[in-house]
């Protein structure tokens, strides 16, 4: 062993017995205060403005219905089951194509349309939960996503999300998290919107 790699050894050996770390306090995450639903519906329609997503805010679930039918017009639209849309949506007449459909006529849909599990006002963003009666190809298969909300469903942040869900969260086929159009860039940094996913986000908010 040379002498030089010998000394360097050995002043590494007393710097282990003699070196001292500081002290790093713990970080303390404070708890999100409670908020009322104006203002997690506030802060959530903020959040969805940043991220390009076109918001309707309705009042009653007659509005929601007729908001819905006039975004949606004639376009095929690829659906959760009617029993898993909020604010009886199923009854709306609408040309629609459901999870038992080909594969061909879901790719043919021009929108999808599903419900929301939770909508998280910390960063705009959508909690879908899959499973039957709720493909998760309807909101990720056509080139638009609307979503239809309820002011219950709105949380705060992620924790408390999934605080509340656990039991739901445990038993879905897959949780998706939403949060704007689908985005990707290349290598020089180019933003190109809907390639793995919609290029468009509309959201309905109900009572």
């Amino acid at each position: 062993m040379s002498e030089a790699r010998t000394a360097i050894l050995r002043r590494l050996r007393e710097g282990q017995r003699t070196g001292r770390m500081p002290a790093i306090p713990r970080a303390q995450v404070p708890e999100p205060s409670p908020q009322t639903a104006d203002e997690l519906a506030g802060r959530f329609s903020g959040e969805l403005a940043a991220l390009g997503v076109e918001l309707h805010v309705e009042a009653s679930a007659d509005a929601v219905r007729t908001r819905v039918k006039t975004i949606v017009g004639e376009q095929r639209v690829f659906s959760w089951d009617a029993a898993f849309l909020p604010y009886d949506l199923g009854s709306v007449p609408m040309n629609f194509i459901f999870g038992t459909a080909s594969r061909d006529e879901q790719a043919g849909a021009e929108i999808g349309l599903t419900g929301c599990d939770a909508a998280i006002a910390e960063t705009g963003t959508l909690a879908l939960l899959a499973g039957t009666g709720r493909p998760r190809a309807a909101s990720l298969l056509p080139p638009v996503h609307l979503a239809v909300v309820r002011r219950g469903d709105l949380r705060f942040g992620m924790g408390e999300y999934f605080r509340d869900r656990a039991d739901a969260i445990a038993q879905a086929s897959s949780c998706m998290m939403i949060t704007g159009p689908s985005r990707t860039a290349d290598i020089e940094l180019t933003l190109t919107l809907g390639v793995h996913g919609p290029g468009k986000v509309i959201v309905v908010i109900g009572p």
